[in-house]
């Protein structure tokens, strides 16, 4: 999971690509009924069981509205994902599911909490948080993102890896260096300028309270587009 335009979909076709060269088996799961097209071969895939412009269009929502309405259907019908699942496991080393690109929409929704404890619960279930490196570059930006990590991880209460994408365009070791450095931080946050005030003042506070969350949190840097880091990731 992440934000829109993170790159989750394009690091699951990445994971795909690795995983089949190297002949482990894996299994895909499509979550994201609003996506034209998916560039990795989906075993399961919510467009096949909910039409999403039919939902828009019947229910009369806008395109968030229908992608978390299209979720709520499919949720109702999860105990038949997770059966096929439990069938195919045991000749499979990874199962990846990819979340809907708009990530309130998953992460905050009762379908999304729904999915996400059925298969915690009959699977070890770990989640992947990307981060998208370039946009990341702002401390105000970079701060968003963690505090989303570390609602993510005390909503869910599951293992989670933090996976910075995108490192061909910007190396992820300033943010590394964020996180293990409370006063690189402060000294990036005074470089860019964003003396504002309360807003300033938060984030310096919050980035006091996150010091005990990155202690304990994994992170690694990869490209979904050039496949760096990946063989990093699955350890």
């Amino acid at each position: 999971m992440g934000m829109a335009g993170s790159g989750k979909t394009t690091l699951v076709q990445r994971l795909n690509l690795e995983l089949n060269a190297k002949g482990t088996k894996s299994y895909y799961v499509n979550l994201d009924p609003a996506v034209k097209s998916v560039p990795f071969a989906a075993n399961i895939d919510i467009r096949d069981t909910v039409n999403y412009k039919e939902v828009m269009k019947q229910y009369e929502l806008g395109p968030n509205g229908a992608i978390m309405t299209s979720l709520n259907l499919f949720a109702t019908r999860f105990d038949q994902v997770l059966t096929i699942l439990e069938k195919r496991a045991p000749e499979l080393e990874y199962i990846l599911v990819d979340t809907p690109g708009q990530i309130e929409v998953f992460t905050w929704s009762a379908s999304g909490a729904i999915i996400t404890e059925a298969l915690a619960t009959s699977f070890p279930t770990i989640l992947v948080y990307i981060v998208d490196t370039p946009r990341t570059a702002s401390p105000t930006t970079f701060m968003s993102n963690m505090l989303y990590a570390c609602s993510i991880l005390y909503k869910t209460r599951l293992p989670i890896v933090l996976t910075f994408n995108k490192i061909d365009i910007l190396s992820h070791a300033f943010a590394q260096e964020w996180m293990g450095d409370f006063e690189k931080f402060q000294e990036g946050l005074d470089r860019q300028g964003e003396d504002m005030g309360y807003m300033s003042t938060l984030i310096r506070s919050m980035s006091l309270v996150l010091d005990e969350f990155y202690k304990t949190l994994r992170n690694v840097g990869v490209s979904a587009a050039s496949g760096e880091g990946v063989s990093e990731f699955f350890k």
